[in-house]
């Protein structure tokens, strides 16, 4: 038995060492990864990133030459001329060792961005020398070269890959750029391309000696690509410009494709100054201004209540419910009581209807309308939820599904909102009847109010709000080319569109008319509240408008929302007027509009939310800010001298 023990032991114990050793030599490479990582350096080939362009094929976002100074700590002399080094790159001694050892934390032996973003000429400088420095090498990149000075929010901007982002994504390494914001986030997989890898051999001494085994693991770099976004650029263009010393957001969209058309926020800024080296420093100044909030996409996340524009709602659904009829009637003698010590003010008097209760936008009949609907059933709790299942077939309440990285839901209320503020019960139509009017706990973006016109136009039916329009060589989402059906039978809305039109040829637009272009429209008021010394203050009331053009066969739908700007036909109306008109004609005719909207300033309205006077209103409002639609930009917060634009040469396409 012993003389059999003993050699067992020997076979088995060899046999383990034999399988170990070809586990380790065949099966497992990570040892012999390790190794050669040791003797084979990485050099990535950084694609060109896609080029963006609008509906019409205008060049919007290209690309310009960039360059990173990376660093591999590990490959440092220690005779290297740190003064030399940092005289050649304009940074001081000390940031030369933070960023070192910033660069060795990542890792000692593999490239981190110590530089980034040198243009030709401070590149040149360093390139002369670079032979000077071992450890440190250049990496070429592809910076965005704005064509444009307007549509930020749009773009959105391009940034160094974060640790979390690598950890997560095993794509991007230290110092890889990506896409933040806008359609550089959305489209980054598409726009970014593939990037290339080539793997270089070094002998014992470090020093490079050749492609790794004769380039055979090497890849090439692909391109990004281009892509047509639905953006109409000269509408883009001239929304911003509208919008200059106002607060809010415009959305339009083509009713027959849900294509947007424009998307303006206000104020803005010039999407060039995150580009280059002062990046980061811009971004900081823009991020920390919380009295303009530059960086907030009031048309995707601004949550408002509707006001008026939601009575078109209010209409469907009773007409839907059978409730009303167009020729139903209801009194106003300038607003509504609807219970004691209650009552909801009016503009309109006398008898009202479908058609004339739009046109005046009077409260007293939609407020009528919308208890009808919820009185008709013996729950209230049921009739909100079927009220709310009708208007949130328009898209409303939830998110919309577009392609863009930002948004709001809105609130359209259910029973479970009232059972939450009324735990023990006793509310009614009477209770929740501000839901009529667009007040209450009613709350849409402007986004969702554009889409909300477009389904109007097409007469019960949208597609989700999109902003891609073409992608070289690929197919939009099916998501996009499919139709949307509300809960509304179609037979409704004609005679809801007829009052539209009647908004501008005898209601509250008159005044806004655009000679041979038939526009529907209606004008809005919401009431504004905000704490200032811990007391909840009215302030000067939104302004909004929403329309859609022509009457038949309409082309466009626009919402327009502008916070303190008072009454709905003061100044939202005359902005959906002009870009309408910019939109359908490519000119404009009513200049008298056009002028009375550039000269509009609310600078006033809002220094009273920032606890400035007139006179520092103006006064603080630097001609050369970087907030594209400048509104009170105290000089403590963005410095006149602050904000510098990079620009570097531009390498075009063919």
């Amino acid at each position: 038995m012993r003389k059999v023990l003993l050699p067992s032991l020997i076979i088995i114990a060899a046999s383990l060492l034999l399988i170990r050793v070809f586990y380790l030599q065949i099966i497992d490479d990570s040892f012999k990864l390790k190794s050669e990582n040791n003797a084979i350096k990485k050099q990535y080939d950084y694609p060109e990133r896609g080029y963006i362009y609008d509906r019409y094929g205008k060049l919007l976002v290209a690309n310009q030459a960039s360059y990173d100074i990376m660093v591999i700590p590990r490959d440092i002399k220690e005779n290297l001329n740190v003064d030399e080094f940092c005289t050649l790159l304009n940074i001081t001694k000390e940031d030369y060792e933070k960023r070192v050892a910033k660069a060795r934390v990542y890792s000692p032996r593999l490239p981190s961005v110590f530089l980034s973003q040198l243009n030709k000429s401070e590149f040149a400088a360093f390139q002369e020398k670079i032979r000077k420095f071992d450890g440190f090498y250049f990496q070429k990149r592809s910076l965005r070269d704005y064509e444009v000075d307007y549509g930020a929010n749009i773009f959105g901007f391009i940034t160094q890959v974060n640790e979390r982002l690598i950890a997560k994504n095993p794509y991007y390494n230290s110092g890889d750029l990506i896409g933040q914001q806008g359609v550089e986030q959305s489209y980054e997989e598409v726009l970014r391309g593939i990037k290339g890898v080539k793997y270089i051999q070094k002998d014992k001494y470090n020093r490079e000696i050749g492609s790794y085994k004769n380039g055979k693991y090497d890849t090439i770099a692909v391109a990004g690509e281009d892509i047509n976004i639905t953006i109409d650029a000269e509408l883009q263009k001239y929304g911003e410009e509208l919008m200059i010393n106002k607060r809010g957001g415009i959305v339009a969209i083509e009713p027959k494709t849900g294509e947007i058309l424009a998307l303006v926020t206000a104020p803005s800024y010039d999407p060039g100054i995150m580009v280059g080296r002062q990046k980061s420093k811009n971004y900081t100044l823009l991020y920390h201004d919380s009295i303009a909030k530059p960086l907030y996409d009031r048309g995707l996340l601004a949550e408002y209540p509707p006001g008026s524009p939601f009575k078109i709602l209010t209409g469907l659904v009773a007409l839907q419910e059978g409730v009303i009829d167009e020729h139903t009637t209801f009194m106003c003698h300038h607003g509504f009581s609807y219970g004691r010590g209650r009552f909801m003010k009016c503009h309109g008097f006398g008898p009202h209807q479908l058609n004339n209760g739009i046109y005046n936008s009077c409260n007293t009949y939609f407020a009528q309308s919308y208890m009808l609907t919820i009185n008709k059933y013996n729950n209230p709790g049921k009739a909100v939820d079927i009220w709310s299942d009708h208007v949130k077939s328009f898209g409303l309440g939830q998110f919309m599904g577009y392609d863009l990285p930002t948004g709001k839901r809105g609130n359209i209320p259910t029973s479970k909102t009232y059972k939450k503020i009324y735990p023990n019960g006793g509310w009614r139509s009477t209770t929740i009847v501000s839901n009529s009017i667009g007040q209450g706990e009613v709350l849409m973006t402007p986004i969702q109010l554009a889409n909300m016109m477009a389904t109007v136009a097409n007469q019960g039916y949208y597609y989700t709000p999109h902003i891609i329009k073409k992608i070289e060589g690929k197919k939009i989402d099916a998501k996009f080319t499919t139709k949307h059906e509300t809960t509304i039978d179609k037979k409704y809305f004609p005679p809801v569109i007829a009052g539209l039109f009647d908004v501008y040829n005898k209601g509250t637009a008159y005044a806004l008319k655009v000679e041979g272009i038939d526009i529907c429209g209606k004008t809005g008021t919401a009431e504004n509240y905000t704490k200032i010394g811990g007391v909840r203050t009215k302030l000067k009331d939104h302004s909004i408008f929403v329309a859609f053009a022509p009457k038949d066969n309409p082309k466009i739908a626009i919402a327009i929302m502008i916070e303190n700007g008072g009454f709905g036909a003061t100044v939202a109306g005359p902005i959906a007027s002009l870009m309408i008109e910019k939109y359908l004609r490519k000119k404009i005719t009513r200049t008298d509009l056009e002028t009375r909207v550039l000269n509009k300033s609310l600078a006033v309205e809002y220094a009273k939310l920032g606890g400035m006077n007139e006179a520092s209103a103006i006064e603080t409002t630097p001609k050369d800010s970087v907030l594209k639609a400048k509104i009170i930009v105290p000089k403590a917060v963005v410095p006149k001298t602050e904000i510098k634009k990079t620009k570097v040469d531009t390498t075009k396409k063919n």
